[in-house]
Protein backbone atom coordinates (compact mmCIF):
# COMPACT_ATOMS: atom_id res chain seq x y z
CA UNK A 1 0.00 0.00 0.00
CA UNK A 2 1.05 3.15 -1.00
CA UNK A 3 1.61 5.71 2.13
CA UNK A 4 -1.18 8.51 2.96
CA UNK A 5 -0.21 12.02 1.68
CA UNK A 6 -0.55 15.16 3.83
CA UNK A 7 -0.95 18.72 2.24
CA UNK A 8 -2.07 21.89 3.57
CA UNK A 9 -1.56 26.07 3.75
CA UNK A 10 0.09 27.40 6.65
CA UNK A 11 0.17 30.78 6.98
CA UNK A 12 2.57 32.73 8.97
CA UNK A 13 1.25 35.50 10.96
CA UNK A 14 2.99 38.73 12.97
CA UNK A 15 3.54 42.16 13.23
CA UNK A 16 6.07 43.32 11.14
CA UNK A 17 9.82 42.73 11.26
CA UNK A 18 9.73 39.70 13.58
CA UNK A 19 11.23 37.19 11.39
CA UNK A 20 8.63 35.48 9.09
CA UNK A 21 10.02 35.63 5.52
CA UNK A 22 13.97 34.29 7.27
CA UNK A 23 11.86 31.24 8.82
CA UNK A 24 10.22 30.19 5.31
CA UNK A 25 13.44 31.27 3.46
CA UNK A 26 15.07 28.71 6.17
CA UNK A 27 12.89 26.03 5.83
CA UNK A 28 12.65 26.24 1.55
CA UNK A 29 16.19 26.47 1.37
CA UNK A 30 16.02 29.67 -1.44
CA UNK A 31 15.05 33.08 -0.98
CA UNK A 32 11.71 33.06 -1.66
CA UNK A 33 10.70 36.13 0.05
CA UNK A 34 13.59 39.24 0.65
CA UNK A 35 14.44 40.55 4.55
CA UNK A 36 15.62 43.31 5.72
CA UNK A 37 15.98 45.09 9.03
CA UNK A 38 13.19 47.34 8.29
CA UNK A 39 9.18 46.61 8.88
CA UNK A 40 7.33 46.21 5.64
CA UNK A 41 9.41 44.12 3.49
CA UNK A 42 7.20 42.29 2.64
CA UNK A 43 3.98 43.58 0.99
CA UNK A 44 2.94 40.91 -1.14
CA UNK A 45 1.00 37.15 -0.18
CA UNK A 46 4.05 34.38 -1.18
CA UNK A 47 3.89 30.74 -1.29
CA UNK A 48 7.05 29.03 -0.04
CA UNK A 49 6.44 25.00 -0.69
CA UNK A 50 8.21 22.62 1.04
CA UNK A 51 8.19 18.83 0.48
CA UNK A 52 9.31 15.86 2.67
CA UNK A 53 8.47 12.69 1.86
CA UNK A 54 4.80 12.53 2.13
CA UNK A 55 4.25 15.53 3.49
CA UNK A 56 3.85 19.21 1.71
CA UNK A 57 3.87 22.69 3.51
CA UNK A 58 2.81 25.31 1.66
CA UNK A 59 3.72 28.50 3.89
CA UNK A 60 2.41 31.71 3.31
CA UNK A 61 4.65 34.88 4.41
CA UNK A 62 2.50 37.79 4.87
CA UNK A 63 3.03 41.19 5.15
CA UNK A 64 2.95 42.43 8.60
CA UNK A 65 0.37 43.05 10.11
CA UNK A 66 0.04 46.76 11.67
CA UNK A 67 -2.83 48.92 13.35
CA UNK A 68 -3.45 52.68 11.89
CA UNK A 69 -3.41 52.18 8.33
CA UNK A 70 -3.82 55.12 6.68
CA UNK A 71 -2.35 55.40 3.20
CA UNK A 72 -3.97 52.70 0.55
CA UNK A 73 -0.89 50.72 0.71
CA UNK A 74 -0.66 49.85 4.30
CA UNK A 75 -4.08 49.34 4.12
CA UNK A 76 -4.02 46.77 1.41
CA UNK A 77 -1.07 45.34 3.21
CA UNK A 78 -3.37 44.61 5.94
CA UNK A 79 -5.93 43.73 3.88
CA UNK A 80 -3.54 40.78 2.34
CA UNK A 81 -2.13 39.59 5.51
CA UNK A 82 -6.08 39.75 6.65
CA UNK A 83 -7.53 37.42 4.04
CA UNK A 84 -4.91 34.55 4.49
CA UNK A 85 -5.96 33.83 7.96
CA UNK A 86 -9.85 32.55 6.84
CA UNK A 87 -7.79 30.53 4.16
CA UNK A 88 -5.61 28.38 6.05
CA UNK A 89 -5.64 24.96 7.16
CA UNK A 90 -2.86 26.47 10.13
CA UNK A 91 -1.70 29.65 11.49
CA UNK A 92 1.79 30.18 12.76
CA UNK A 93 1.40 33.19 15.22
CA UNK A 94 5.44 34.64 15.51
CA UNK A 95 6.27 37.43 17.63
CA UNK A 96 10.05 37.78 19.67
CA UNK A 97 11.16 36.63 22.27
CA UNK A 98 10.20 39.00 25.44
CA UNK A 99 8.68 41.68 23.66
CA UNK A 100 5.02 42.41 23.73
CA UNK A 101 3.56 44.80 22.00
CA UNK A 102 -0.33 46.51 20.87
CA UNK A 103 0.16 45.40 17.44
CA UNK A 104 1.23 41.63 18.81
CA UNK A 105 -2.33 41.65 20.70
CA UNK A 106 -3.86 43.48 18.40
CA UNK A 107 -3.23 40.75 15.92
CA UNK A 108 -4.21 38.00 18.77
CA UNK A 109 -7.18 39.37 18.95
CA UNK A 110 -8.32 38.76 15.23
CA UNK A 111 -6.67 35.60 15.77
CA UNK A 112 -9.34 34.20 18.09
CA UNK A 113 -11.91 33.53 15.37
CA UNK A 114 -9.72 31.65 13.25
CA UNK A 115 -11.01 28.25 11.77
CA UNK A 116 -7.92 26.68 12.68
CA UNK A 117 -5.47 25.72 15.40
CA UNK A 118 -2.62 28.23 16.06
CA UNK A 119 0.63 27.46 16.58
CA UNK A 120 2.95 29.90 18.95
CA UNK A 121 6.03 30.59 17.54
CA UNK A 122 8.05 32.45 19.34
CA UNK A 123 11.48 33.91 17.45
CA UNK A 124 14.58 35.46 18.52
CA UNK A 125 15.45 33.33 21.34
CA UNK A 126 19.24 33.91 20.44
CA UNK A 127 18.57 37.59 21.81
CA UNK A 128 17.53 37.03 25.50
CA UNK A 129 20.21 38.01 27.36
CA UNK A 130 19.03 35.50 30.03
CA UNK A 131 17.18 32.12 29.10
CA UNK A 132 15.40 31.76 31.59
CA UNK A 133 13.51 34.91 30.72
CA UNK A 134 11.53 32.65 28.11
CA UNK A 135 9.47 31.02 30.84
CA UNK A 136 7.30 33.57 32.06
CA UNK A 137 7.23 35.44 29.05
CA UNK A 138 5.35 32.14 27.81
CA UNK A 139 3.29 31.69 30.76
CA UNK A 140 1.94 35.54 30.25
CA UNK A 141 1.15 34.29 26.69
CA UNK A 142 -0.60 30.99 27.59
CA UNK A 143 -3.14 33.56 29.83
CA UNK A 144 -4.10 35.10 26.82
CA UNK A 145 -4.83 32.43 24.13
CA UNK A 146 -5.35 28.49 23.60
CA UNK A 147 -2.46 27.91 21.28
CA UNK A 148 -2.32 24.34 19.43
CA UNK A 149 1.33 24.55 19.90
CA UNK A 150 3.77 26.50 21.10
CA UNK A 151 7.35 26.82 20.52
CA UNK A 152 10.74 29.00 20.81
CA UNK A 153 12.99 29.21 17.76
CA UNK A 154 16.12 31.13 15.95
CA UNK A 155 14.81 31.61 12.64
CA UNK A 156 18.13 33.16 11.36
CA UNK A 157 20.22 30.71 13.59
CA UNK A 158 18.46 27.19 12.25
CA UNK A 159 17.49 26.57 15.96
CA UNK A 160 14.91 24.12 16.65
CA UNK A 161 13.42 25.47 13.13
CA UNK A 162 13.42 21.45 12.53
CA UNK A 163 11.16 20.67 15.66
CA UNK A 164 8.76 23.66 14.11
CA UNK A 165 8.29 21.63 10.85
CA UNK A 166 7.50 18.41 12.84
CA UNK A 167 4.39 20.28 14.44
CA UNK A 168 3.65 21.55 11.17
CA UNK A 169 3.42 18.54 9.70
CA UNK A 170 1.18 17.37 12.66
CA UNK A 171 -1.25 19.41 11.71
CA UNK A 172 -1.47 19.32 7.55
CA UNK A 173 -4.51 17.50 6.47
CA UNK A 174 -4.56 14.43 4.44
CA UNK A 175 -4.27 14.85 0.71
CA UNK A 176 -3.02 14.96 -1.99
CA UNK A 177 0.03 17.50 -2.55
CA UNK A 178 -1.04 20.64 -4.66
CA UNK A 179 2.59 20.73 -6.52
CA UNK A 180 5.30 18.85 -7.92
CA UNK A 181 8.20 17.92 -5.72
CA UNK A 182 10.84 20.35 -7.04
CA UNK A 183 8.49 23.57 -7.15
CA UNK A 184 9.49 25.99 -4.35
CA UNK A 185 7.19 28.52 -4.84
CA UNK A 186 4.20 29.89 -6.13
CA UNK A 187 5.67 33.30 -7.60
CA UNK A 188 6.85 34.15 -10.95
CA UNK A 189 10.93 34.38 -11.77
CA UNK A 190 9.94 37.97 -12.81
CA UNK A 191 8.48 38.53 -9.68
CA UNK A 192 11.47 37.09 -7.73
CA UNK A 193 13.65 39.91 -10.00
CA UNK A 194 11.59 42.86 -8.88
CA UNK A 195 11.63 41.73 -4.91
CA UNK A 196 15.29 41.43 -5.11
CA UNK A 197 15.92 45.06 -6.45
CA UNK A 198 13.28 46.04 -4.26
CA UNK A 199 15.60 44.12 -1.40
CA UNK A 200 18.91 45.84 -2.62
CA UNK A 201 16.88 49.22 -2.35
CA UNK A 202 16.02 48.87 1.20
CA UNK A 203 19.25 47.54 1.99
CA UNK A 204 21.27 50.60 1.02
CA UNK A 205 18.46 53.40 1.89
CA UNK A 206 17.61 55.35 5.09
CA UNK A 207 14.44 55.18 7.22
CA UNK A 208 11.64 56.58 5.28
CA UNK A 209 12.58 56.10 1.07
CA UNK A 210 12.37 52.46 1.22
CA UNK A 211 8.21 52.38 1.89
CA UNK A 212 7.71 55.04 -0.85
CA UNK A 213 9.45 52.18 -3.36
CA UNK A 214 7.85 50.18 -5.90
CA UNK A 215 10.04 48.04 -8.42
CA UNK A 216 8.65 47.31 -12.23
CA UNK A 217 9.84 44.78 -14.14
CA UNK A 218 9.73 46.45 -17.94
CA UNK A 219 11.49 43.40 -19.58
CA UNK A 220 12.85 40.39 -18.79
CA UNK A 221 14.02 38.56 -21.43
CA UNK A 222 16.64 36.05 -22.48
CA UNK A 223 18.69 36.35 -25.71
CA UNK A 224 20.95 33.28 -26.24
CA UNK A 225 22.54 32.74 -22.59
CA UNK A 226 22.43 36.00 -21.34
CA UNK A 227 19.30 37.28 -19.39
CA UNK A 228 18.67 41.03 -20.12
CA UNK A 229 16.47 42.81 -17.75
CA UNK A 230 15.23 46.21 -17.18
CA UNK A 231 13.04 47.98 -14.30
CA UNK A 232 11.99 50.96 -13.41
CA UNK A 233 11.99 52.04 -9.57
CA UNK A 234 8.84 54.35 -8.84
CA UNK A 235 9.21 56.86 -5.74
CA UNK A 236 7.07 59.38 -5.19
CA UNK A 237 8.42 62.51 -4.60
CA UNK A 238 11.42 64.25 -6.49
CA UNK A 239 13.67 64.77 -3.66
CA UNK A 240 13.01 60.82 -3.24
CA UNK A 241 14.45 59.96 -6.66
CA UNK A 242 18.00 61.80 -5.75
CA UNK A 243 18.24 59.73 -3.01
CA UNK A 244 17.95 56.23 -4.74
CA UNK A 245 20.22 57.95 -7.54
CA UNK A 246 23.00 58.90 -5.21
CA UNK A 247 25.87 61.36 -5.95
CA UNK A 248 26.80 60.94 -9.62
CA UNK A 249 24.74 57.48 -9.56
CA UNK A 250 26.64 56.28 -6.70
CA UNK A 251 24.00 54.45 -5.00
CA UNK A 252 21.62 53.14 -7.93
CA UNK A 253 24.66 51.52 -9.45
CA UNK A 254 25.24 49.97 -5.90
CA UNK A 255 21.87 48.46 -5.97
CA UNK A 256 22.19 47.26 -9.93
CA UNK A 257 25.41 45.46 -9.16
CA UNK A 258 23.95 43.52 -5.59
CA UNK A 259 21.13 42.60 -7.33
CA UNK A 260 22.61 41.19 -10.78
CA UNK A 261 24.80 39.90 -8.13
CA UNK A 262 22.20 37.49 -6.75
CA UNK A 263 20.52 37.43 -10.13
CA UNK A 264 23.50 35.47 -12.18
CA UNK A 265 23.97 33.21 -9.00
CA UNK A 266 20.22 32.52 -8.64
CA UNK A 267 19.33 31.64 -12.92
CA UNK A 268 23.65 30.58 -13.20
CA UNK A 269 24.00 33.14 -15.97
CA UNK A 270 25.19 36.17 -17.05
CA UNK A 271 22.37 39.02 -16.40
CA UNK A 272 22.25 42.59 -18.29
CA UNK A 273 20.56 45.03 -15.62
CA UNK A 274 18.90 48.55 -16.36
CA UNK A 275 17.37 50.38 -13.68
CA UNK A 276 15.20 53.62 -14.13
CA UNK A 277 14.31 55.82 -11.19
CA UNK A 278 10.90 57.46 -11.86
CA UNK A 279 8.34 59.53 -10.04
CA UNK A 280 4.76 58.90 -9.82
CA UNK A 281 3.21 61.32 -6.98
CA UNK A 282 1.49 59.57 -4.15
CA UNK A 283 1.47 56.14 -5.67
CA UNK A 284 1.18 54.45 -2.36
CA UNK A 285 -2.09 56.22 -1.58
CA UNK A 286 -3.52 55.63 -5.04
CA UNK A 287 -5.49 52.61 -5.85
CA UNK A 288 -5.41 52.35 -9.54
CA UNK A 289 -1.98 52.89 -9.02
CA UNK A 290 -1.41 49.61 -6.51
CA UNK A 291 -3.84 47.76 -9.11
CA UNK A 292 -1.07 48.51 -11.75
CA UNK A 293 1.95 47.68 -9.54
CA UNK A 294 0.58 44.84 -8.37
CA UNK A 295 -0.45 44.98 -5.17
CA UNK A 296 -4.03 44.41 -5.35
CA UNK A 297 -5.18 40.95 -5.53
Amino acid sequence: MSKKSYCGFVAIIGRPNVGKSTLMNYIIGEKVSITARKPQTTRHRISGIHTFENYQAVFVDTPGLHRGAKKALNKQLNKTASQVIVDVDLICFMVEAGKWEDDDQWILNRLKDADCPVVLVINKIDKLKNANDLFPFIDDLQKKFTFADIISISAAKGKRVNEFEKIVFKYLPESPHFYDEEQITDRSERFWVSEIIREKLIRNLGQEVPHSLAVEIEQFKWDDKLLRISAIIWVERDGQKKIVVGKSGEVLKKVGTQARKDMEAYFESKVFLQLWVKIKKSWSDDERALQSLGYTE
